[in-house]
């Protein structure tokens, strides 16, 4: 791991954890010997980072001089933990991480006040445990190659349990309570598809590149997709759904 990116993940465990937090738990966070964490925690204050504690007692993190202050009024903050509080419902770990990692930075860059408010919020995003598909493939890929604009191979089993290989053009991935959608333009079915990420059973980089068409291609399928609901809402209302009447 480049020292760069260790010193960051160092720094996100020392914002994120409950202070003091344990050598021992510091290098587990960053997956890294108790050794290397010694040098990095004095790395970090040769930088100007105020690290206070010691080895056998634990760490806090007083200031972050690579943070500007910041300040929200309460409610800002209550949406911001709400926001944060619901990815764990997603079942996509790296991004639930990411997102506690990022309210910790927030957090760290607070006034007293309101930092002590934010560990204190009356607001939480609960729902009924369901029974989520597995995802057996790399979702980090996946999101790269959306980053990238680069294709991805998979291989798909479908609802019959027919299974077929085919290159798509990853557009965005779609986030629901029970599943995470991936949409795409199959190169295979020259159109636009939208593919459960449970059912795909094998993921690999593809070599073919669709920059800048990223933008354009996603326009057109959110177009294509308005254009099917307004078409349906005009089917309903011809099906028999009489306008309502207005009393004069």
């Amino acid at each position: 791991m480049a020292r760069q990116d260790r010193l960051m993940r160092l720094l996100a465990a020392l914002r994120r954890l409950p202070s003091p937090v344990t050598a021992d738990r510091l290098a587990a966070e960053t997956e890294i010997s108790p050794r290397q964490l010694y040098r990095d925690i004095a790395t970090l204050r040769a930088g100007g980072v105020l690290i206070d504690g010691a080895a056998g007692y634990g760490y806090t993190l007083t200031e972050d001089p690579a943070l500007p202050p910041q300040s929200f009024s309460r409610l800002e903050t209550e949406a911001l933990m709400l926001a944060v509080g619901s990815l764990d419902h997603l079942g996509d770990k790296q991004l639930a991480k990411a997102g506690r990692d990022a309210m910790a930075r927030i957090i760290a860059t607070l006034p007293d006040r309101q930092a002590r408010q934010s560990m204190h919020a009356i607001m939480r995003s609960w729902r009924m445990p369901e029974d989520r598909p597995a995802i057996t493939v790399d979702v980090d890929m996946l999101r790269q190659a959306c980053w990238d604009e680069t294709s991805v191979i998979i291989v798909y089993r479908d609802k019959q349990d027919r299974h077929s290989e085919r290159e798509i053009l990853p557009l965005g991935l779609s986030y629901s309570p029970s599943t995470l959608m991936v949409v795409g333009w199959c190169l295979l079915r020259k159109d636009y598809r939208t593919f459960e990420v449970a059912r795909i059973e094998r993921l690999e980089a593809g070599s073919t590149s669709f920059r800048p068409r990223r933008v354009e291609l996603l326009r057109r399928y959110q177009a294509m997709r308005m254009a099917e609901w307004e078409a349906q809402k005009a089917a309903e209302r011809q099906a028999g759904c009489p306008p309502p009447r207005h009393e004069n």
